[in-house]
Parts: structure tokens; C-alpha cells; sequence
């Protein structure tokens, strides 16, 4: 008896610890809005995630090492050239990388878009990043329309950049 009781109160212990761990992190799913956040990119300009409203956010998790981000990068810079006349931005967050490393990689595909360094990858625990690439498609009014974990083809990007332009008020 003593044993079932001792086992109840570790039980009630532990879910107590883990509660009060994770009550301050909110789910990150479709529907939500986006976590705001600052970064700086290669050049070090401060972006804000909140100072793009109005816009659609193609918010993409990386890193120079991954081959499918490798695959994926000259897509959305090509796309990229067509759908930033249409309000959207590219966030490509680099996770942990040396600048060294990721100035090589943006030179080698000629990258326009803005490269955020998150060098404490504190942005990535704040969206549960897993596997990369991870890309999330959030409207201009902040929220998250899609989370796309994986690869993408260049249709892929035109798609999902499609689903992004914000709507004429």
C-alpha cells in the first residue's frame, strides 16, 4: 500500500514539474498566431517578425548543410523575385551556423532574400523546430496558415507563395 501511494505522490510530483515547464509555451499549429521574434541577418539589420505585418511571411528553417535545403533555396530565390512585388518576404533562419558558412552558401546561389542568423537557436526552440527544412506560411495578419516540414519542389514554393499574397481591402 505504502508503495502505490509513495508511486501516486512521484506521479503527481512529476506532472506538476512538467506542467509548470510548459505552461508558458504555446502551441505552435495552423490557425495560431505566429511567435514574434527579432534577428539580425549577415549584415547585421535587426528584423522583426511583428514589423511585417500586412505582408505574407514565407518563414523558412535552415541550414548549409542540409541537402534538401540545398535543393530548395535556388527555388525560393527564384520565386522569390517574382512574389516580393506582391507584398510576401522570404525569413530564411539559418540555426546555428558560423557566418563564414552561410556567406558561403548565399554567395554560391546568389541569395537576395534575408538571411536571419540564429545563432542560439532560440528562435528555433520557440517554433519546436524538428527536422529541417521546416517552412511555416503565415498571412499578413500574423497567422500561421500552413507548416510545411521537408522539402519542396519549385511548383511547391510558387504554390505555397501563391496561398501568402495578402488580400486587396
Amino acid at each position: 500500500m505504502r508503495t502505490v501511494i509513495l508511486f501516486l505522490l512521484l506521479t503527481a510530483v512529476v506532472y506538476t514539474l512538467y506542467a509548470n515547464f510548459t505552461k508558458d509555451k504555446l502551441p505552435i499549429k495552423v490557425g495560431s498566431t505566429a511567435p514574434d521574434f527579432a534577428l539580425e541577418t549577415l549584415d547585421g539589420k535587426k528584423v522583426q517578425l511583428s514589423d511585417m505585418r500586412g505582408k505574407g511571411i514565407f518563414l523558412n528553417f535552415w541550414g548549409s548543410w542540409c541537402k534538401p535545403c540545398e535543393k530548395e533555396m535556388p527555388y525560393m530565390e527564384n520565386q522569390y523575385h517574382f512574389y516580393k512585388d506582391k507584398n510576401i518576404e522570404i525569413l530564411a533562419v539559418n540555426i546555428e551556423e558560423s557566418d563564414l558558412a552561410v556567406n558561403q552558401f548565399v554567395k554560391r546561389y546568389n541569395l537576395t532574400f534575408p538571411i536571419l542568423m540564429d545563432r542560439k537557436s532560440e528562435v528555433t526552440k520557440l517554433y519546436n523546430i524538428g527536422p529541417i527544412p521546416t517552412t511555416f506560411l503565415i498571412d499578413e495578419n500574423g497567422k500561421i496558415l500552413k507548416i510545411i516540414t521537408g522539402s519542396m519542389t519549385e511548383y511547391d514554393v510558387k504554390k505555397y507563395m501563391d496561398s501568402i499574397v495578402p488580400k486587396v481591402n
